[in-house]
């Protein structure tokens, strides 16, 4: 059996802590006792469930069998399958909505519903793939005062990600004509990271919700240290006594 530098494999984050242990050996890490079904370690059956929801989705959209076939390079009878079967059908139907992030919650598959948003609306595909690289905690959608999220994207010079003003209010202008028409808004998704939170996808809408003056917020959160999600829930654990808490 050869061996591996540590430094290739795990994040730096991770390594300052195995470096706390050992440091300049050779140690031997043992396979997990957990038995996974096939194609969960490479995360194949993840991707099918992804991409058969967002086929169902498009197909319920509008878009054609013979369309779809094209744009996923499968064959018709395939896709007809997926759309029309009956192990399909009873399968969660995904929307960018918050009613759907809860029926996923429900049936613990609040990760899932997040790859499918950020691949779709949420029009982030990089941060879908980075989310896969390593294990996280995902917590369903729960109440949180709006007052704990700061944005890191917007016009001002104290941004981490600054947008142009002017399309910037374009955007707040439009997204506050919708959530002052009652359409349903997705939630909020964030990140529980060194005692704070990172607001990953939802800045638009927190300004808006600020500036109508809405305390409260719906938000997904995710966590990845084990220690972490035990200092989150000694903090935060009443706003979620209620959700689940899937690790994938």
């Amino acid at each position: 059996m050869g061996y591996r530098n540590a430094k290739d494999i795990f994040p730096d984050r991770l390594l300052r802590q195995v470096q706390k242990y050992v440091s300049g050996e050779t140690i031997y890490v043992p396979a997990g006792e957990e038995k996974k079904d096939w194609g969960e370690t490479s995360g194949y059956q993840r991707y099918i469930r992804e991409r058969n929801a967002e086929i169902r989705t498009a197909f319920k959209n509008g878009t054609p069998i013979d369309g779809l076939a094209e744009q996923y390079s499968l064959s018709y009878d395939t896709i007809k399958r997926i759309v029309y079967s009956k192990k399909e059908a009873n399968m969660l139907e995904y929307s960018a909505t918050l009613t759907s992030a809860l029926e996923y919650g429900r049936a613990e598959k609040t990760d899932a519903w997040v790859h499918l948003y950020l691949n779709q609306e949420g029009r982030n595909v990089p941060f879908s793939d980075g989310l896969k690289l390593f294990d996280r905690y995902f917590i369903s959608p729960a109440q949180f005062p709006l007052s704990l999220f700061k944005r890191c994207c917007g016009p001002e010079k104290d941004m981490k990600y600054r947008i142009d003003p002017d399309w910037w209010a374009h955007q707040i202008e439009e997204l506050t004509k919708a959530v002052q028409s009652g359409k349903e808004m997705s939630p909020i998704i964030v990140h529980y990271v060194d005692g704070g939170f990172e607001l990953n996808d939802g800045n638009h809408r927190h300004k808006v919700y600020e500036n109508l003056g809405i305390d409260t917020v719906w938000a997904i959160v995710w966590i990845t240290e084990d220690d972490e999600l035990k200092e989150f829930m000694n903090r935060y654990g009443d706003y979620v006594k209620d959700c689940t808490i899937v690790r994938r």
